[in-house]
């Protein structure tokens, strides 16, 4: 009994040691050093109202614009200073922001920003694995072999649509049966397990499960049978042949090997589809089909997690589907209504959803409390810090 007295006092002398012992905390935010970062854009002009010759240059205009500017708050032509000033700018090559110790919401933690542009994806996963660089971009079908490799990667939760949007009125336009036949005969589960290497999901409709809740009620499995049997159907109606031409971004690897896949897919039904890149700026107007192609790959991010809102704006960058489903579209103010809206414009088949995507991030081993930002929202990069010795 003594024995076990004295165990049990050597127990209550440890406890009472152990609670007056400062508790371990998370290590505090460091100021100092400089945050390097590679894009593949080549920007030549900062200023928003310059047109953007690709959508990689235009999504990374505003990823810059919201660290020199703070537009929340203030009309659009008079913006705040941002956590950020430019210290020096080579168009189409570099780009360095110095922190703004001003900024009323905060300094930045890191004490400068360096961009370095035109950087293709192998170049800049390499000088991620070299230690060169903090912060990249990833291509969706590049996501898994990175981190395989030792990569540190991030991604965000599905917000962008993959799709296939067709050109309609024209005489050579796609009929819907052609346009049935295709939907019919594409493989979305070898899409995302193969061409984009697991990274996203497949889709039916244009909002994911996580935002809508709907996003099961629209079927993503193909149907290979009901597209042969299809494209006979047409035959026999006096079209013995069906010709179309895919356009995809000549700059995006993603929508290249999609519409490589497509490709393989309607071959197998009947269908003669061949794919192209769309060059230039024709590649920044997703809401059409530029002349020469019956279809292109086109991709929307979601501008808001809220399925009302983003919905809204799909209906805004694509007015052509907006009018095919007018009646079903009408205020989005309820689950049913916004269902019902998708169901409309999923069932003219003059757009077929794909997969829904991530964004993917590639991060150094120095760089701490980075955060994937959600839909509508933009890099926050004055919230990051640098662990160890500045760079």
């Amino acid at each position: 009994m003594s024995r076990r007295l004295a165990a049990n006092s050597l127990l209550l002398a440890l406890a009472l040691v152990l609670a007056v012992l400062p508790a371990k905390t998370a290590r505090r935010p460091g100021y100092g050093g400089t945050l390097r970062i590679e894009i593949g854009a080549v920007i030549h002009s900062l200023d928003l109202s310059v047109a953007a010759v690709s959508p990689e240059e235009a999504a990374a205009k505003l990823e810059i614009d919201s660290l020199i500017n703070d537009r929340s708050g203030a009309p659009a032509a008079q913006p705040a200073a941002g956590p950020f000033r430019i210290s020096a700018w080579e168009p189409g090559k570099r780009l360095t922001l110095a922190a703004n110790g001003d900024f009323p919401k905060g300094r930045p933690f890191v004490d400068a920003i360096d961009f370095t542009m035109g950087k293709s994806a192998k170049d800049r996963l390499l000088d991620l694995e070299l230690d060169k660089t903090d912060f990249i971009r990833i291509p969706a079908d590049q996501a898994r072999s990175a981190a395989e490799s030792g990569v540190r990667v991030n991604t965000s939760q599905p917000d962008e649509l993959l799709a296939i949007l067709f050109a309609t009125g024209g005489s050579n336009a796609p009929s819907s049966p052609v346009r049935q036949a295709i939907a019919q005969a594409l493989d979305r589960g070898a899409i995302v397990n193969f061409v984009l290497q697991k990274t996203g999901e497949p889709a039916g409709g244009l909002l994911p499960q996580w935002s809508s809740g709907t996003a099961f009620l629209f079927s993503a499995s193909s149907a290979p049978a009901g597209a042969v049997q299809q494209v006979k159907e047409i035959r026999a109606q006096n079209q013995p042949s069906i010709r179309l031409l895919l356009g995809y971004d000549s700059g995006d690897s993603v929508e290249q090997r999609v519409a490589e896949r497509i490709v393989v897919d309607a071959r197998e039904a009947g269908i003669a589809m061949t794919a192209g890149p769309i060059q230039g700026t024709s590649a920044l107007g997703a809401a059409t089909v530029p002349p020469g192609f019956d279809a292109r790959i086109i991709r929307w991010r979601m501008p808001s997690p809220r399925p009302d809102a983003a919905l809204a704006n799909f209906l805004a960058a694509f007015p052509g589907l907006a009018q095919a489903a007018a009646d079903a579209c009408g205020p989005a103010n309820s689950a049913e209504r916004i269902y019902r809206c998708e169901r409309a414009i999923v069932d003219t088949r003059e757009i077929i959803p794909l997969a829904f995507l991530p964004q993917v991030y590639g991060l150094s081993a120095r760089m701490r409390d980075w955060q994937a930002p959600g839909p509508g929202e933009t890099w926050p990069l004055a919230d990051v810090w640098l662990d160890g010795a500045p760079q």
